[in-house]
């Protein structure tokens, strides 16, 4: 039997049929995306199973992860932060299109919809200020599709930021691990549980780094990263 919101997004796309985000044209598949520019998205091949960094042969571990194995026991990055992904997701962070957080997150839904589930999402926390500044939390925002899709509760109250820092793209990678210590405090509620992180962007890892650690330490069972791109 259909589902209440797969009636609603079916009544939606009589209503307001989709159309491409990145060209104008009609979409494809219920998404707000033209065949064409979904053939030219720049997915990633191969990945480092840990960490997502592009590598050259499959399921090999890069050379950092070798070296310095991260908290998290895996990485799922199906996207390069490259153009048109790039402007994507800028589009959502500094634009305010939440379209784009919905169409990403559906995205990641159907790349995933047929792989193991962590008990729960939660979406990388901003500080309670910037989060005011910019009026949303664009992971939570991407996180919500891939929640309703997948059937996977979401859960962003299981870790919090407590300290305000300074946008990690202004820093190098040393300088990024400094700023975020003790910036993120869980939940006691995260114990025993599977959880996935998720963001729009691994650069680093510093981010997921450190609220991996936070949740491991709080008692988590284990700790994944799921993001839409990895730089």
């Amino acid at each position: 039997m259909p589902k209440v919101n797969d009636w609603l997004e079916t009544i939606q796309n009589l209503l307001y049929p989709p159309s491409c985000l990145l060209c104008g044209a009609a979409g494809q598949d219920r998404l707000d995306l033209c065949r064409a520019c979904h053939q030219a998205l720049p997915w990633i091949d191969k990945g480092c199973p840990l960490c997502g960094l592009p590598v050259p042969l499959a399921n090999a571990l890069c050379g950092r992860c070798l070296e310095h194995p991260p908290p998290f026991f895996r990485t799922r990055a199906p996207l390069h932060y490259a153009p048109p992904v790039a402007g994507l997701v800028a589009a959502l962070k500094f634009g305010g299109r939440l379209a784009c957080a919905r169409l990403l997150g559906e995205l990641l839904a159907r790349q995933w919809m047929h792989l193991p589930r962590p008990d729960c999402l939660l979406p990388v926390p901003l500080h309670p200020d910037r989060q005011h500044r910019r009026g949303f939390n664009q992971a939570l925002e991407i996180a919500r599709p891939l929640s309703r899709r997948l059937e996977i509760p979401l859960q962003p109250r299981f870790c919090r930021r407590v300290r305000a820092t300074v946008p990690q793209r202004q820093l190098d990678a040393g300088q990024r691990r400094g700023n975020l210590r003790g910036a993120f405090e869980a939940s006691e509620k995260v114990g025993g549980h599977h959880i996935a992180l998720i963001d729009d962007v691994m650069t680093t890892g510093a981010t997921v780094r450190e609220i991996a650690s936070t949740l491991l330490k709080a008692g988590a069972a284990k700790v994944e990263v799921w993001v839409v791109a990895r730089a």
